[in-house]
């Protein structure tokens, strides 16, 4: 996990504002010898439930929903769509009111400490929603003025330049591309200088050089000690980026570990041998092995990443008499383990 820097270092605040002071935080035994909360994002039995509507059936998005996001980690939250993240999103950001349960941002509670609350988070939605006729300057002024920053306090144009944006200051955003309005996005959540950042499929539909590049900030956010909701429908992002990760389906989380530990769950993995000549059929050394001829030089085993034999591989080959010019192992990835779960969750709702 990388270096902690509270948001109480990194903020300067004014009498009287509604901010997320380290003096606001209730008493609570969930938090370190700073002071600070030891869960930037805390749910307890969160559910939600859209009532019948119409010819609607009665919807439950959320059911029971406990986690607990480490502050200064950068927090995957994967799932299939209509599996709950959207909703989970919403009801932190205030936008969706929750049925039962309870929610805590950076220690405070969304209800009964609402404001403090929605002070301490930034939502950097998908979808692009800002006035075309105005420009950055303008929007990061009016997103600050609504959070009640004073213009002493507003980062407006420091914000611009880390996001590579200050030449564009002054421009109507219609005519930015697609990547700046992307980090122009990530800009109006950081007005207010939260300790909780949610973005959400932040790279939807970028090119492969931007997708690095916000990845690259993503990172340079969280070692400045932002704490970081990602949700992603690409699951090499969530690989790359997250330190944890929890898998939603059907409204309940499924799954919630730390990155590796979830990878580990793989039980199987292959190993392709590349030979030095043609084959025309497999040698009887290899009959106690999964093996697939996938060309005539080309050979896939699957076995368990734990029985050891990837040795036994080797040796039938050496007894075959085959030449080996390269070998490749693959342990699977996070997709293998996101398809495993949730279709073993849907398995046993059916």
């Amino acid at each position: 996990m990388p270096d902690d820097h509270s948001y109480a270092q990194t903020s300067q605040s004014t009498p009287g504002r509604n901010t997320p002071e380290q003096s606001e935080l209730p008493d609570s035994t969930d938090k370190d010898p700073s002071g600070m909360p030891t869960y930037a994002v805390e749910l307890e039995g969160l559910t939600k439930v859209y009532q019948a509507a119409g010819n609607a059936e009665e919807k439950r998005a959320l059911s029971s929903v406990d986690l607990k996001i480490p502050r200064g980690s950068i927090f995957g939250l994967l799932g299939p769509n209509g599996a709950g993240k959207s909703t989970l999103i919403n009801i932190l950001a205030g936008l969706v009111n929750k049925t039962s349960g309870s929610a805590k941002i950076w220690g405070h509670d969304i209800v009964d400490e609402m404001r403090p609350a929605r002070m301490s988070i930034g939502v950097v939605p998908q979808e692009l929603n800002f006035d075309p006729f105005f420009t950055p300057l303008e929007l990061l002024e009016l997103q600050a003025g609504l959070y009640g920053v004073p213009k002493s306090e507003r980062r407006s144009e420091e914000i611009l330049d880390v996001m590579g944006l200050t030449d564009k200051a002054k421009t109507y955003t219609r005519s930015l591309s697609g990547g700046m309005k992307r980090r122009l996005m990530v800009g109006k959540a950081m007005v207010h200088n939260p300790p909780v950042l949610v973005l959400d499929e932040p790279t939807a539909g970028v090119d492969i050089e931007l997708r690095q590049q916000l990845w690259a900030y993503v990172r340079e956010l969280n070692k400045r000690g932002t704490t970081i909701l990602l949700t992603t429908h690409y699951l090499e992002e969530a690989e790359e980026l997250c330190d944890e990760i929890a898998i939603i389906n059907h409204g309940q989380v499924i799954a919630c570990d730390t990155t590796q530990a979830l990878l580990a769950r793989i039980e199987s993995k292959t190993l392709t041998l590349t030979l030095g000549e043609d084959l025309d059929s497999l040698p009887g050394s290899f009959t106690a092995f999964h093996v697939e001829q996938k060309s005539a030089r080309e050979l896939t085993f699957t076995y368990k990443s734990d029985d050891g034999q990837l040795a036994e591989i080797l040796k039938a080959a050496h007894v075959a008499g085959l030449s080996i010019l390269d070998l490749t192992t693959d342990q699977g990835d996070l997709e293998d383990i996101f398809l495993q779960l949730t279709r073993g969750a849907h398995n046993a709702t059916a």
